[in-house]
């Protein structure tokens, strides 16, 4: 008899811990991206699927696309461009990134010379946020893209006035 509570009593939270996870995974779209063009050589195709939000069009997407480096105390930056494309037929965009990995920066002088691992990005590009279609991106093998979602301040304030 206490075997049988102790059985049915892991099958209910078995039960309910799969609900749960169905639950959370049913939180994202199913997105479709096989209508995106193959990546170009030297280049690889990422993506960004965004979780189903509430209200979603007070949200952006701030995203990066960079590349560690080992690098002093200077700031870096990466040169280059993000070419947004227009997926033709679709009305779909995706973005291209132009860059050779050439990065520019500052010239303090660094008192130890000693070099640590940093996310060297191109300029931040700030986007609406979707979860109903992907963002996607093809960037050259040695880069990766980062991103972080902003929401706004839940409280609005006035501007000072003169």
């Amino acid at each position: 008899m206490k075997f049988s509570k102790t059985l049915i009593t892991g099958l209910v939270m078995l039960v309910g811990v799969n609900a749960f996870a169905q639950k959370k995974a049913e939180k994202f779209e199913k997105l479709q991206i096989e209508m995106f063009p193959k990546a170009k050589d030297g280049f690889k195709q990422v993506y960004i699927q965004l979780p189903v939000a509430k209200n979603e069009s007070d949200l952006k997407v701030e995203f990066f696309v960079g590349a560690e480096k080992m690098l002093d105390c200077n700031k870096y930056f990466l040169m280059g461009d993000v070419k947004t494309q227009d997926l033709q037929g679709w009305g779909y965009n995706y973005y291209e990134v132009e860059s050779n990995g050439e990065s520019g920066g500052t010239l303090m002088a660094c008192p130890d010379q000693k070099k640590t691992k940093k996310f060297v990005t191109l300029k931040p590009e700030i986007v609406r946020y979707n979860s109903k279609l992907p963002l996607v991106f093809y960037v050259p093998k040695d880069f990766e893209v980062r991103y972080r979602i902003l929401r706004p301040d839940a409280k609005m304030k006035s501007a000072i006035q003169r």
